[in-house]
């Protein structure tokens, strides 16, 4: 990792602190982490705050107060879909 991904995962990691009691309070969003963004389904790269959400669902069917911005703090937001997360026996 060079200097400057170290810089970014700091920086996402303070943000991620800040931000995830509030994410995860939004509909369908099942967990915050920090990671590489994606784009059709490809890693690009860019160190990414990652919203993980239940599903997908269009901006227009979200409640204002539900949507997750596009980044927070400087820092680029991922959102993900990984269906429903629920412990193993």
């Amino acid at each position: 990792m060079n200097h400057d991904n170290a810089s970014d995962l700091a920086r996402a990691r303070a943000v991620k602190a800040a931000h995830a009691p509030a994410l995860l309070k939004k509909a369908n969003v099942v967990g915050v982490g920090v990671g590489l963004r994606e784009q059709g389904g490809v890693r690009t790269g860019e160190v990414a705050l990652v919203v993980m959400v239940s599903q997908k669902v269009p901006l227009a069917d979200l409640a204002p107060a539900d949507v997750i911005p596009a980044s927070l703090d400087g820092v680029p937001v991922d959102v993900q879909e990984v269906g429903r997360i629920s412990a193993q026996p």
